[in-house]
């Protein structure tokens, strides 16, 4: 983990950078210390990108910042956990769809509640009203395309 002192240091952008890979880092250990069956942070994302909805590979490919081949790997995981049902799309032999099993959103849901106590935590450190202005400034449209 990089130093406070460090952080004073970097740009916007890598300050960014550390934060996000801290606190994904950071969830991804909340679940793993107290589960046998590890998840990783991409399968994470990916889960996430389906949570509530049935997702073509092609849409998944597209929605994520991962390697078409890495994505398939990662599903092809989740279903081997029993996290994630394939299945044909009709009318395409190519085409899978993928969604969670009740397994995976169950997982799903636990992370969620790992991630409301890690903001719980940083409310706890820098005020409620910095994580407010945190997330309306992380909201609002950069104009950046």
């Amino acid at each position: 983990m990089i130093s406070n002192s460090e952080l004073q240091e970097l740009d916007l952008f890598d300050l960014m950078s550390e934060r996000h890979g801290l606190v994904r880092s950071k969830i991804e250990n909340m679940w793993n210390e107290t589960h046998d069956m590890h998840i990783s942070g991409s399968e994470w994302y990916i889960m996430a990108k389906i949570y509530k909805h049935k997702r073509t590979m092609a849409y998944i490919n597209k929605h994520v910042n991962i390697s078409r081949q890495a994505v398939h790997k990662f599903v092809k995981q989740l279903n081997d956990k029993g996290l994630v049902d394939i299945q044909d799309v009709e009318g395409n032999k190519k085409e899978k769809s993928i969604q969670l099993t009740a397994l995976g959103e169950s997982c799903y849901l636990e992370s969620k509640q790992h991630k409301a106590l890690l903001e719980q935590q940083i409310i706890e450190s820098i005020g409620e009203e910095n994580v407010h202005k945190l997330i309306e400034i992380m909201k609002m449209d950069w104009k950046i395309e």
